[in-house]
């Protein structure tokens, strides 16, 4: 899947202000400027950059221009980061080299997964099992649900994600290296469509100083 340019320009700027090639305080180009560089559109720019203030990466100083902020931040957004693959968004974080491994297999639906769906037990789901690291050292792992005949996120409408420090499941712990009894950083997450369905659910964990903040943005309706 290719990334949408916004998040490609995003990613490179976000890159190079975390390994230092722009220091804190550093102006970033004008939006004429970086949209010439990249041949994109003004309205890109501006989806670029506030995708960097989103993860807490620059400033805006009026009249003045977008500066990198004094101190960036690693900042978790959903579900901005539901548009990207694993190997973007981890990238886009990371300076160092990012590696992400899958796992796919058919499993039957247990009773808690067959009532989350709507389907019987031990029917038939795909089960993804997706593992990041960072050279060497992991820093996520998810298993993602879904009935084999749905596609997945793209049917879905609504994203409910709850986050929490809990201790992980064994299979979790085992990868992330946590010790009896350490605590991780949860999202349990359902992707559900208009009609109500649960499409996918999706179970990831990450060392509890992965991130300095969690942000959820959403679409809000005028009329609601």
């Amino acid at each position: 899947m290719t990334d949408p340019a916004y998040v490609s320009i995003a990613g490179e700027y976000a890159r190079k202000i975390r390994n230092g090639d722009l220091p804190p305080g550093i102006q970033l180009p004008s939006y004429a400027e970086i949209a010439t560089r990249h041949g994109v559109s003004d309205i890109v720019v501006r989806k670029a950059l506030e995708l960097l203030h989103g993860q807490g990466l620059v400033r805006s100083v009026r009249r003045r221009g977008i500066f990198v902020a004094d101190r960036p931040n690693l900042v978790r957004i959903s579900p901005e980061r539901q548009m990207e693959t694993a190997e973007a968004t981890f990238g886009n974080e990371s300076a160092q080299q990012v590696q992400i491994d899958r796992e796919t297999a058919s499993i039957q639906a247990t009773d808690e997964l067959a009532e989350a769906f709507g389907v019987g037990v031990g029917d038939e789901l795909t089960h993804v099992i997706t593992r990041a690291s960072e050279d060497g050292r992991p820093i996520s792992i998810s298993d993602t649900y879904q009935p084999p005949d749905l596609s997945g996120i793209s049917t879905a409408t609504d994203l409910e994600e709850a986050i929490a420090d809990q201790l992980p499941t064994p299979n979790h712990a085992e990868w992330l290296g946590t010790t009896p009894g350490d605590l991780v950083k949860t999202v349990s997450q359902r992707f559900i469509a208009a009609d109500e369905r649960v499409v996918m659910i999706s179970n990831i964990s990450y060392p509890r100083n992965r991130y300095d903040s969690f942000v959820f943005r959403m679409k809000l309706s005028p009329n609601a």
